[in-house]
């Protein structure tokens, strides 16, 4: 097999050939179909503070992956080969087992690779009518959105939701909000992002948060994380609401303890995801109303597109078919 192989923090991905993986007790291999690109990968090329939580270098990229199971590992019994499957970046039985996170494309080999080999506990079965590129997509910012809305927010439908940053999670959590018949409000600051939430079927579009003021909503999702859309969306959020933080542009905020302590109202923290929350997003996807602004690059383009994230070029998610 090959892939494009991290070795350290400022220096470039590099493609490499290894012997194909041989499935392990409790792991499959899978043909890498499609692989989403992340701004955590780009991070981890620039940031030295990546090297503690990436334990497995020098190791192939990639933790946003679907493809097709070629060989099944000892004990497997809930899939077989030819199966499709996204995977769950995140394994909750090897995190329980060695006390720290572990996932693909940190704590092994990840999916910048023509094959990946994956513990069963996260395949997700991929539905016929979901393509890979879907399928990749959901498994980091579809997972994530679902989350912070739904599991951290408890959005059910009917309610009014604020979306704060309509960005490659963002526009998942407004498009599911409105499958579902919410009444959704978004704010960007760019007028692209706005442009696009208009495009979806939001009732209304603003450039600042606390413009959502009138709409009382019932969640606020913070997928910006800019320091003052959370000040701002403590402020707006109605009573007995939710405002649910995400995005991690600056790492601190203030918080009006009035507002919050007078309306009842919860700030939440929400990270990641779990399996179940991506099987959640395919069916969203298989409704074919799911239809989040997806680019799709070739194997060979995964370094610039990486370049391209890191110079902000990227409108929605950015994914490789493999």
């Amino acid at each position: 097999m090959k892939g494009w192989e991290f070795t350290d923090t400022n220096i470039p991905l590099k493609l490499v050939e290894k012997p194909d993986p041989v499935a392990k007790p409790g792991f499959v291999v899978i043909d890498v179909k499609a692989a989403g690109l992340c701004h955590s990968d780009v991070a981890a090329l620039e940031d030295p503070a990546w090297i503690g939580i990436i334990t497995a270098h020098p190791m192939y990229m990639g933790h946003e992956n679907a493809g097709v199971i070629t060989e099944i590992g000892e004990g497997v019994e809930g899939f077989k080969v030819g199966d499709r499957v996204g995977v769950c970046p995140i394994s909750a039985k090897l995190s329980a087992e060695t006390g720290r996170s572990w996932a693909v494309g940190y704590q092994c080999d990840g999916g910048y690779a023509t094959k990946c080999m994956v513990p069963e506990d996260c395949l997700v079965p991929l539905p016929d009518n979901v393509s890979f590129v879907e399928g990749a997509a959901a498994t980091d910012a579809g997972m994530t959105s679902y989350h912070a809305l739904y599991v951290a927010g408890g959005a059910k439908p009917g309610m009014k939701i604020g979306i704060i940053g309509i960005g490659g999670l963002g526009q998942f959590a407004a498009g599911m909000a409105l499958i579902d018949g919410c009444e959704v409000y978004a704010v960007d600051i760019s007028p692209e992002a706005r442009k696009l939430a208009e495009e979806m079927g939001v009732k209304e579009v603003y450039e600042n948060v606390l413009d959502l003021a009138p709409a009382k909503c019932d969640v606020i999702v913070d997928y910006a994380g800019f320091g003052q859309t959370t000040t701002d969306a403590l402020e707006v959020v109605n009573d007995f609401g939710k405002v649910v933080v995400v995005g991690m542009g600056k790492l601190e905020a203030k918080i009006n303890t009035r507002s919050l302590i007078l309306k009842q109202a919860q700030v939440i923290g929400s990270c990641g995801g779990t399996a179940e929350d991506i099987k959640a997003v395919y069916d969203y996807f298989a409704t074919g109303k799911l239809k989040p602004l997806l680019h799709t690059i070739t194997f060979d383009e995964i370094p610039e597109g990486l370049e391209r994230l890191k110079r902000g070029e990227v409108k929605g998610r950015l994914v490789a078919e493999i």
